[in-house]
Formats: structure tokens, C-alpha cells, sequence
């Protein structure tokens, strides 16, 4: 099936309000005169030659599969392992590694996934940089060969630039969740739980739900000095082409500090909520809905003031007092 383009502007037509809308958007020519951008034309030992002037040598992870294992980092063959390894490395020794795949014909794939900027290039964004607004966001950078990230989802709100070499990215909205076969929570690839489906060559007697995500999903191919703003939760998929891939990304929550992440209430949910009988789960929707999703500070006005916990506007002692109080009653 045809994936639908995603919507797309110029980088002319950028403005901050983008970034609060809830679908994804590809913003052509978005850092264009970023340094790294300018020389993505250059041969793999230039461009590594400027990242390394920020290098200060501290160890990186590195992902690395051999050819016959592909280029996607998903699940092995036993359910229990991956079909790439991971390893502790140095960036010049990536660099090094890429370098030397691209004489060979079919070379297997060595990848440094996400790793903060300012821990390892340090000063690499005040030569490169992009202003979002009042959010402090963290800043990451992706660097390898021919890859493929199978579709998963972020927490964070996620603006990505490509810096050298090609990305498609095919992303699918939150609500195709029930459709996209997702693998395990707590065994994932890279930290966040990815889809079971290769939708490039999708079985759907395996996954036939997926048919209906394919209806929705939507693809872009990205260029050096092409931005993508990728909202909370929507699926995406990344596959790079060329020798050499870079990618910067930067991730943020525009949320007060004290709130912790989701996932984290979700798989204590799964713990205490899923397996009750379906009455309860019936009560506690209602529960949930009245204390969290449709909160409405009317419903407590009956609570003195002096007595009114949770149910006040939460800030960061009154967080940490629910988080000591929650701590407690997980332990007892």
C-alpha cells in the first residue's frame, strides 16, 4: 500500500506555533546553514574530522549486526535476543568502522544511537543550533551507516534534523496503537517498545489489523538540512541511506518538572488494574476518569482547604510528597 505524504512547509514558513500542533510535520531546509549540513557533501573523513574536533574520547554505545542479520534492530530469532549487539565504544572508532564498510559491498551496519550532544561533543551546538522557544530540550545525536529503526514511539515531544545522508521516515498516528503489533514492554531494542510488523513487506495473515494502520500511515523522505517535528506518541519508523548518517534530534516535555513519565503509571497499571474482573476494571475507568482524565477542580470544593492534598494544584513539594507517599505503599 501507498503511504500518504506527510504535510510539509518551507523553512520560510516556520514558526514556533508548529511546534505545539498535534500532527507531524516535515520542515524543508529547516538548518540549512548548520555547519555539519554544509559539509554532508564532503567525504566521510571531512565530516568526521569536524565532529571529532569536539570529541573529547568518553566511551559511547554502539549497535553493530552483520550482514546477514540485516540492518533493522529488532528481535532475533529466540525471543530473548536482538539481531544486532551491542557494544562500548569510542565516536573515532564508529567513524573509523563506517569508513571502512563503504568499500564493501555488502557491509553490516554500526550505529550510535541516540547519545546526549553535550556529553559527547561537547560545544558541537553552539556551531549548530536551533531555537525552540522556552523549553530546555534535551539534545541528541544519531550517527551510522544504512539503518532501520522499526516503527516505536517517544514520550517527548521530538523536532529531528538530518545532517548527512537520507532518512525516510513513515509515522502512523497514537490511535492505530491496537494496529501495529507492538512487542514486549519491559524487552525492548533501544528502550522503547517497537512494532512486530515489517511494514515494508508486512504478512497480513500474521497481522491483518495492520491493514487498517497502513490506511492511516503517512512517509516522508528527509534531506541534509531537513527538519521533521514528530509529536508525543505517534509511531514512526526511521530508515537512513547513504555511507554515512547523521541525525540530531531534540526531545523536550513542556510540563513542569515534578511530573514523572507515564510509562511508568501505565506498567504499575497493568500490575494492579488489568486482571481484575471486569466489573472492578468498569469502576475503576470510572475512578481514573474522575481523579485524572477529566479532573475538574469543582468536583473537591467539599474538602477543607487543610485536607486537600492531591487534589490541589500540584507543585513540586506536593509531587514530592505523593512520590514518598507512593515509594511507601510500593514497598510495603
Amino acid at each position: 500500500m501507498e503511504y500518504k505524504n506527510l504535510n510539509e512547509i518551507n523553512a520560510s514558513d516556520f514558526s514556533l506555533d508548529i511546534l505545539q500542533s498535534e500532527n507531524p510535520v516535515v520542515i524543508r531546509g529547516i538548518v540549512s546553514d548548520w555547519p555539519i549540513v554544509k559539509k554532508s557533501t564532503d567525504t566521510i573523513e571531512k565530516i568526521s574530522e569536524y565532529l571529532l574536533y569536539f570529541y573529547e574520547s568518553d566511551r559511547i554505545i554502539a549497535f553493530a549486526s552483520k550482514p546477514e542479520k540485516g540492518n533493522k534492530f529488532t528481535y532475533g530469532n529466540n525471543q530473548n535476543q536482538m539481531s544486532f549487539e551491542q557494544l562500548e565504544s569510542t565516536l573515532d572508532l564508529v567513524l573509523e568502522t563506517i569508513s571502512e564498510s563503504q568499500k564493501i559491498n555488502n557491509p553490516g551496519t554500526i550505529y550510535m544511537g541516540s547519545t546526549t550532544l553535550d556529553y559527547v561533543l561537547p560545544g558541537f551546538d553552539q556551531d549548530n543550533n536551533f531555537f525552540i522557544g522556552d523549553v530546555n530540550p534535551l539534545k541528541s545525536i544519531w550517527v551510522g551507516n544504512k539503518t532501520i529503526v522499526p516503527p516505536h514511539f517517544d514520550v517527548p515531544d521530538n523536532i529531528a534534523f538530518v545532517c548527512s545522508g537520507k532518512r525516510k521516515f513513515t509515522l502512523f498516528p497514537p490511535s492505530q496503537l491496537k494496529n501495529m503489533y507492538i512487542g514486549p514492554l519491559e524487552l525492548t531494542p533501544a528502550g522503547q517498545p517497537i512494532s512486530l510488523v515489517d511494514i515494508e513487506n508486512p504478512d497480513y495473515e500474521k497481522y491483518p489489523k495492520f491493514k487498517e494502520a497502513e490506511s492511516h500511515g503517512m512517509k516522508a523522505i528527509l534531506e541534509p538540512g531537513d527538519g521533521i517535528f514528530i509529536p508525543s506518541l505517534w509511531w514512526h519508523q526511521v530508515e537512513s541511506f547513504g555511507d554515512l548518517n547523521i541525525l540530531v534530534n531534540y526531545w523536550w516535555r513542556d510540563i513542569p518538572s515534578y511530573m514523572g513519565n507515564p510509562m511508568d503509571a501505565l506498567m504499575h497499571s497493568i500490575i494492579s488494574l488489568r486482571d481484575l474482573p471486569e466489573h472492578q476494571k468498569q469502576n475503576w475507568i470510572n475512578m481514573f476518569n474522575h481523579y485524572v482524565f477529566n479532573f475538574d477542580n469543582k468536583n473537591f470544593d467539599h474538602i477543607p482547604g487543610e485536607l486537600n492534598g492531591s487534589h490541589k494544584e500540584i507543585n513540586d513539594d506536593l509531587a514530592k510528597e505523593l512520590r514518598t507517599l507512593l515509594l511507601k505503599n510500593l514497598n510495603r
